[in-house]
């Protein structure tokens, strides 16, 4: 059974205390209401660190919309048991006053990470990323000298995060790991919850479109422009699905590539609303292998 920390000072005890025998620390930060995606980071984080630390806090700092939230599942008893099973050590669960004492007033100190957090969903959604850094600054504080393990899904915040790392010369190694997707290809989310049938079955096109970028990109469509519309054209076929942006980036910088592109440096976002829910969604340009003409298949090769 993992040990439960409320506090900033019990956590670093904890983790403190582990690596003073010469433990290594996995750390995997998230908002609770854990799924296979979540549990896929875990059991990357137990092959790898002697010590796994999960943290489960729903910052409000990136929530723009109040309604959001609200809605946004809280499944503690259940995380917990799903934190047993993957033998996590130690779980973070800190108040929402413990992580910002001045809480609910305006936070004095934030993390601001320009360039990577601009774009896509930086501009829909203004401040966001301000307060992903800054939850995830504190939590690299909080946790000391240790491997952080984030899913490549939310894959403009994972470079938001190495950059921030990168930038503040923080003691973390950065690692992301591959989405983990339902049968049909929907990449897990807990926002899926809150989708209908229909509407699930309307949020395939995601993936269907990354899918067809994939392999348009494999069958020599070699523009940033050319690629974005096959996804467009894709989503188009579905009118569950309101599109904001299918894009292929720098997967570097996340600099849109318009002109001429190297599928193997490039990397394929969209986003888009199905009924009451924004889902996002991505994956590498260049094909995997070989390239499988069936959607199921080129699904299994996303990366």
């Amino acid at each position: 059974m993992a040990n439960i920390a409320e506090t900033a000072a019990g956590c670093r005890v904890l983790l403190d205390g582990a690596r003073a025998t010469g433990r290594t620390v996995g750390l995997v930060p998230t908002m609770g209401a854990l799924h296979d995606g979540h549990v896929s980071l875990l059991e990357r984080a137990r092959a790898e660190c002697e010590v796994v630390a999960v943290s489960i806090f729903v910052n409000p700092l990136q929530f723009g919309d109040p309604e959001d939230i609200e809605k946004y599942p809280r499944t503690m008893e259940r995380d917990l048991d799903v934190c047993a099973r993957a033998g996590v050590d130690v779980v973070f669960a800190p108040a929402v006053t413990e992580m910002y004492p001045s809480w609910p007033a305006a936070v004095a100190t934030s993390v601001s990470v320009t360039g990577v957090s601009e774009g896509w969903e930086g501009a829909s959604r203004p401040g966001h990323f301000d307060g992903v850094a800054t939850v995830v600054a504190k939590l690299f504080s909080i946790a000391g000298p240790c491997r952080a393990y984030f899913g490549e899904k939310d894959f403009q915040q994972l470079a938001v995060v190495r950059r921030m790392v990168a930038d503040l010369s923080l003691p973390v190694e950065v690692v992301g790991c591959p989405t983990v997707r339902e049968a049909d290809g929907l990449a897990l989310s807990s926002r899926n919850g809150r989708l209908s049938s229909e509407q699930r079955e309307a949020a395939v096109a995601l993936s269907r479109a990354l899918a067809a970028g994939r392999a348009a990109a494999g069958d020599g469509v070699l523009t940033g422009a050319g690629l974005t519309e096959v996804m467009r054209r894709v989503v188009e076929e579905e009118p569950q699905v309101h599109l904001d942006y299918a894009v292929a980036v720098d997967a570097d910088d996340l600099i849109e590539v318009a002109g001429t592109v190297d599928p193997s440096s490039v990397r394929l976002l969209i986003a888009a609303r199905v009924g009451p829910v924004r889902l996002i969604d991505n994956c590498a340009a260049a094909p995997a292998g070989v390239l499988y003409r069936r959607h199921a298949r080129q699904l299994e090769r996303i990366g």
